[in-house]
């Protein structure tokens, strides 16, 4: 118990080589610490090692549950393995004998979804046998914006306006959608529907832990004391960026403005901040953590991947859904997440 709770810890901080040294240690491994692992592999974007520690777990006589075989089927999530995922989806059904919850179904409608099979993912929402959540409606509505699919956008979003009415992300995401297609006068719309529904989207804020203290920034922020340092650097590391062949993807900038506006409010995003912050006050030979509460956006992603080759050093960045380990010019994830 206290092996499983240790490599649950490492995990949930970022340290996965810990994670996996403890794992190692622990001896007569019950089905509770292989699922551990499991999801630990799977939450630092380490997909296939994930789907081999539960081969392996099955050839050592457990029987996963419901929780591992959640935590395999988001690993094909995460990976694009969408046959992999129907077989495991398969398995638990005809083999386990474990019936599906929302969260697994989640998970196929998030696979497919993905992959931009939409057609196989509403297929899955709309034969649920029981009434789709909040889950499963939000999970196609990700995928519709990633696939820039307005018309199935709107459907799972307004599904999900009727389930949670004063949620935020519903309204976010399908903005995000209409955005991305140039459609501004439906943006207006449902920024609209917010303000007069008094709901209010959650700003991103990362933090960064030092010497003991959580330091927090959100976009465009001029609070911290060491702000000056903090823009002098994140100034440096994006002429070098450039050097590279970085190049801003202004479209996720969710405003009708100038590309040159868009690129400055995407250079001041609370990610790039903290990371310049922690690049001036930690040691050269340790990890910058970074935690953010809402999902990292795909420049923040790339331009942690240019830094983390810039500067030579491991850059790991925590969202809701998972961490990010940037080294070299590459990450864990490998684009996919």
């Amino acid at each position: 118990m206290l092996g499983t709770a240790l490599i649950s810890m490492y995990g949930k901080c970022g340290t996965f080589e810990e994670a996996r040294w403890m794992f190692e240690k622990v001896s007569n491994r019950d089905t509770i610490c292989w699922t551990s692992m499991i999801a630990t592999c799977t939450q630092h974007g380490y997909d296939r090692e994930a789907l081999q520690l539960f081969g392996q777990m099955q050839s050592n006589g457990m029987k996963p549950d419901e929780v591992a075989f959640l935590g395999v089927l988001s690993a094909c999530s995460h990976a694009g393995f969408v046959d992999d995922g129907w077989h495991y989806f398969h398995s638990m059904k005809e083999d386990a004998k474990i019936i599906p919850q929302a969260e697994h179904y989640g998970c196929m409608v998030d696979l497919y979804g993905r992959a931009g099979l939409l057609d196989e993912a509403q297929a899955i929402v709309c034969t649920l046998p029981f009434q789709a959540n909040a889950v499963v409606w939000m999970s196609f509505l990700g995928a519709c914006r990633v696939h820039q699919d307005v018309k199935r956008g709107r459907l799972a979003a307004e599904h999900l306006l009727e389930l949670e009415p004063q949620t935020s992300s519903p309204y976010v995401v399908l903005s995000n959608t209409y955005a991305a297609t140039g459609k501004w006068e439906n943006v207006e719309k449902v920024r609209k529907a917010m303000i007069d529904r008094r709901v209010k989207k959650q700003p991103g804020r990362s933090s960064i832990e030092i010497n003991d203290k959580i330091h927090e920034f959100i976009v465009g922020d001029r609070s911290h004391p060491e702000v000056v340092e903090i823009y002098a650097e994140l100034e440096r590391l994006n002429t070098e960026m450039k050097k590279l062949g970085y190049v801003p993807d202004t479209n996720l900038v969710l405003h009708d403005v100038e590309e040159e506006d868009k690129a400055d409010l995407l250079s001041l995003h609370s990610e790039k901040l903290a990371i310049s912050f922690g690049l001036l006050n930690m040691p050269g030979d340790m990890p910058i953590r970074v935690i953010k509460n809402l999902r990292v956006c795909s420049d923040c992603h790339t331009a942690s991947k240019f830094i983390s080759k810039i500067v030579k050093r491991e850059i790991v960045l925590r969202d809701p859904l998972r961490f990010h380990h940037f080294k070299g010019g590459i990450c864990s994830c490998g684009d996919y997440w």
